[in-house]
């Protein structure tokens, strides 16, 4: 059996490595680290491994998990609007785990956001968890380790994934056709974040950074008549429509296939989760655009403290330093950043996103103004 490359990671090289060279693997494995540090590949990788060994064809088996289509592989991803809810598990988990493999010699759970469980389902999940079948292995993936149940983490073996460093990140964005002006900003914007920074260099992700730059360089100019923020939740809302649409065919294809008195109960189904879906893209969305507006501020106030070589947006020297000369206070610029902070929790309560906005621009702008003004 073998895994991508982990030589980048030598905690899950040194957990992992012996387990696939003629060790026994663990029952449940918690892969940890922040988003975009491979996790999800290497657990994907893994999951393959456990169950093409011994198959007669493995490359087939492997390729088939993979795909999604092996019958002994499960992949459970959050269905919530927030958060993984116990019909993402009470089937597809725990009444799978009591079914012996069809074709290989294990079955393999990947659950994605384990972070994302609360009490119900983490105890639901339990006794799957210490007392598994000898053929089952569950993994479990979670960008943020210090926000999963203590009573999974103990009944897990974590395995960390250490992030990208910023020249890994550049590189990574290079070969993907960034240029390498563009490659260097969006690499320190992620902030150690891979995926992030591959979202804002390529799709619609510099569309998500000039609408962040548009609010954040308004309020600066106290210019907020034309309402910036409105560039933020037009990207916000485009790309969570087109995350529901995938969802919406996914579903129809699906519904087509199965039996007509099923088709009904599983069409719905596929709407609810799409529109959980969209929800939750709409919330990343926007809080990676308000995440952009405050980093915004923070390299302002770099440039004001004579350090213009830490400013993430390396690509726009010439627009900060014309902004930096409207506001020259670092101060007021940090308060800024604290307030877009703010907001960014906020939004975990469910408040109306344009007025949270509008309302977040008319604050900072009040900051601002008596240095701009002075």
């Amino acid at each position: 059996m073998s895994l991508p490359s982990l030589e980048q990671h030598p905690h899950a090289q040194a957990v992992l490595g012996p387990a696939l060279t003629g060790g026994r693997a663990s029952h449940a494995y918690l892969f940890h680290g922040p988003p975009g540090a491979g996790k999800r590949d290497a657990a994907l990788g893994l999951a393959a491994a456990l169950i093409a060994d011994g198959s007669p064809d493995a490359a087939g088996a492997a390729r088939r998990v993979r795909e999604g289509v092996h019958p002994d592989f499960t992949h459970v991803r959050p269905s919530g609007a927030g958060a993984m809810i116990k019909e993402d598990i009470e089937e597809p988990v725990v009444m799978g785990a009591t079914r012996t493999p069809f074709e290989a010699r294990r079955r393999v759970f990947l659950l994605e956001q384990a972070d994302t469980m609360n009490d119900t389902v983490a105890n639901r999940l339990l006794k799957t968890l210490e007392e598994p079948p000898d053929y089952v292995h569950l993994i479990l993936v979670t960008d943020r380790f210090g926000d999963v149940l203590p009573t999974i983490v103990s009944r897990c073996q974590p395995v960390r994934f250490e992030a990208p460093t910023p020249q890994q990140l550049r590189d990574v964005l290079g070969r993907a056709g960034a240029s390498p002006e563009v490659a260097d900003a969006c690499a320190r914007l992620g902030l150690g974040d891979a995926e992030r920074a591959r979202r804002l260099a390529l799709g619609d992700g510099p569309a998500l950074r000039h609408g962040a730059e548009r609010l954040a360089r308004a309020i600066v100019r106290g210019d907020l008549v034309d309402r910036p923020w409105e560039s933020v939740l037009k990207v916000m809302g485009d790309r969570a429509h087109a995350e529901y649409d995938v969802r919406i065919a996914a579903t129809e294809e699906a519904v087509a296939l199965l039996p007509k008195k099923e088709q009904k109960r599983a069409q719905k189904e596929g709407e609810t989760a799409a529109k959980r879906m969209m929800r939750r893209t709409m919330n990343e969305a926007l809080d990676h655009g308000l995440q952009l507006t405050g980093l915004w501020f923070r390299d302002l106030a770099c440039v004001v403290d004579g350090v213009p070589e830490l400013a993430h947006n390396a690509d726009r020297r010439a627009e900060l330093t014309a902004d930096a000369e409207l506001v020259p206070d670092a101060r007021a610029l940090r308060d800024a950043v604290a307030l877009v902070d703010e907001t960014r929790a906020r939004f975990q309560l469910n408040v109306t996103e344009e007025l949270a906005l509008e309302a977040l621009a008319s604050r900072v702008e009040r900051r601002l103004a008596a240095v701009r003004d002075a």
